[in-house]
């Protein structure tokens, strides 16, 4: 490396060659800066949070090339080529990041089912694709709802590995070890359950009121989302709620969509025995609706239902929560009640009412400790007994 010369003009001093080589310095590192600086610099994300050698400054090495192929869990550095849909991405912290044109981002390859935002697959190669969830999924689009904009385009710079190569997985940072299912008991943690028609049916919204009617009445409160899309909201809206929050991710997938339905199986009873160790009641959510493909598989299998007391069931309608219960029953369940996004229609809540043989729960009810307490007393009232259906309020 030559020694910088002052420009003309600059006085030719040993303070002035000082400063002249720390500039020469930063314009070398920005120009090829390691893979070390770039993470540092890199925008990480939720789906990632678990992932120890990513946080903890460890050397780690980058695979590209044409035969490198991604599969579900990889996490990917990527570069942000064109900003659509998604403008920020959701930090580990929970912060929302704003995304630009030039940035890096640390994401997970993984399928994405959502019929409100994209349906997306993990691609065959390392080629441009999207940035299809802001918790920090990448993927390559298929399908997009109509009030979708284009999505947020990204240049994968290489997969991550460790200083052997070995590929960074997130099935290789759970925090919680995948297991069978328990069945309930009549001394086991009562388990609810909420289910519905489809994404933004009011699902989360009633389970975080459940949490904090539980709470409020003096409950120690677990909260399980065994299906989705790796995102912090939901859980944190748990924790605000009161409960310990944890959802698939800890179980070391960033979404569902795609997984063999043993490992949702798995991913259930994981969180549940996690759950039920250290709590009064546990209340999980399964996300998406009862016609998506790993959502429904585990509202069918015994196992699950089992594992569970009973089950709330949302709905947008009045039709959809009608015929959500009664499918929900065919299968076995112990439907409670009804809730959901139309009990904030004082007329769609009177023709639930008119033809339903289970009561219609507002989540502002729901966060009533009164109301809250007296669906865990129908479920202790008639626990260890047999239940197939539907079951009319005392």
């Amino acid at each position: 490396m030559t020694t910088p010369q002052p420009a003309p003009g600059c006085p030719d001093t040993p303070d002035a060659r000082a400063v002249l080589r720390s500039v020469e310095k930063v314009v070398e590192r920005a120009a090829a800066p390691t893979l070390g600086e770039r993470l540092r610099r890199a925008k990480l994300t939720y789906a990632s949070r678990h992932v120890v050698p990513l946080h903890a400054g460890q050397p780690l090495a980058l695979l590209t090339g044409d035969d490198v192929v991604p599969a579900a869990g990889d996490l990917v550095l990527a570069r942000v080529t064109s900003v659509g849909q998604h403008t920020w991405v959701e930090l580990p912290t929970g912060r929302h990041a704003r995304v630009f044109a030039g940035d890096e981002v640390v994401l997970a390859y993984a399928d994405r089912y959502a019929p409100d935002a994209f349906l997306a697959h993990v691609p065959e190669d390392l080629g441009p694709c999207d940035l299809v969830a802001a918790g920090g999924i990448a993927a390559r689009v298929d399908a997009a709802h109509a009030s979708m904009a284009a999505p947020t385009r990204i240049e994968p710079v290489g997969l991550l590995a460790d200083g052997t190569g070995r590929r960074l997985r997130l099935r290789d940072w759970t925090t919680v070890r995948p297991r069978q299912p328990e069945p309930a008991t009549a001394d086991s943690v009562p388990v609810v359950a909420v289910v519905g028609t489809a994404m933004n049916a009011g699902k989360t919204t009633a389970l975080a009121m459940l949490v904090a009617g539980l709470s409020a009445a003096g409950l120690s409160v677990g909260a399980a989302k065994v299906t989705g899309t790796a995102a912090g909201n939901d859980p944190w809206l748990f924790t605000d709620a009161g409960a310990e929050a944890l959802d698939f991710t800890d179980a070391g997938h960033p979404t569902t969509a795609g997984v063999a339905h043993e490992d949702c199986v798995g991913v259930v009873g994981g969180l549940l025995a996690e759950l039920r160790g250290r709590h009064d009641v546990v209340v999980m959510e399964i996300a998406d609706g009862v016609l998506q493909r790993e959502s429904a598989a585990l509202v069918a299998d015994p196992r699950v239902r089992a594992a569970v007391d009973g089950v709330l069931f949302a709905a947008g309608d009045a039709v959809g929560a009608l015929g959500g219960a009664e499918r929900l029953a065919a299968l076995g369940w112990r439907v409670l009640g009804v809730t959901g996004l139309f009990t904030a229609s004082p007329l769609a809540v009177r023709e639930t009412e008119e033809r339903a043989v289970v009561p219609v729960l507002a989540s502002t009810d729901l966060a009533q400790p009164e109301h809250a307490l007296a669906l865990l007393a129908r479920l202790r009232a008639d626990r260890g007994t047999r239940h197939d259906g539907l079951t009319t309020q005392p």
